[in-house]
């Protein structure tokens, strides 16, 4: 099991991005949440196996389509056991 801390900035509040990253972890089997943060930048945390993780920041890389990703920070951290997928 893997933990990583994502913030994605660019255009990626307003584009159902939050609700399409709870859908896709969900469907991934990843643990986790995903927020919106003040400064415009989308925060997420997810764990799980290193497959169902990879996938996410791939795709929090691109983004839902209405999405304009400019940077994606990633940190690595340790795994806490979380269950299931939220929006905060």
């Amino acid at each position: 099991m893997i933990r990583r801390r994502v913030v994605v900035y660019g255009q990626v509040q307003g584009v159902f991005f939050r609700d399409t990253t709870r859908r896709r972890a969900e469907a991934m089997g990843a643990g986790g949440w995903v927020a919106n943060r003040p400064d415009g930048a989308v925060e997420a945390v997810f764990e799980g196996d290193e497959g169902a993780v990879e996938s996410m920041l791939r795709f929090c890389a691109e983004g839902p389509e209405r999405a304009e990703v400019e940077r994606v920070e990633v940190t690595d951290e340790e795994p806490q056991g979380l269950r299931g997928f939220s929006i905060r």
